[in-house]
C-alpha cells in the first residue's frame, strides 16, 4: 500500500491527536478515585501501538538515500 506524502502527514496528525487524548484519559483515571488497572493497561498499550504506527508512518516521510 502506497501513500502520498500529504496523507501519510494526515495520518500521523490524526494518530497524536490520539495518542494526546489517551494520554489525557489514563491520566485522569490514575487520578480518579476508581483506579481501573486492566483498562488503564489496555489504554497504554494502545498508546504504545499509535506510537510505534507513528514511528513507520514517519519513516515512511523520509526518503531512501542509496549512498
Amino acid at each position: 500500500m502506497t501513500f502520498s506524502q500529504s496523507e501519510l502527514i494526515h495520518r500521523i496528525t490524526e494518530l497524536k491527536a490520539e495518542h494526546r487524548e489517551l494520554d489525557e484519559i489514563i491520566d485522569v483515571l490514575i487520578h480518579s478515585g476508581q483506579v481501573d488497572e486492566l483498562k488503564i493497561k489496555r489504554l497504554k498499550k494502545r498508546k504504545l501501538q499509535i506510537k510505534d504506527m507513528i514511528e513507520v508512518y514517519e519513516d515512511l516521510l523520509i526518503p531512501d538515500l542509496d549512498a
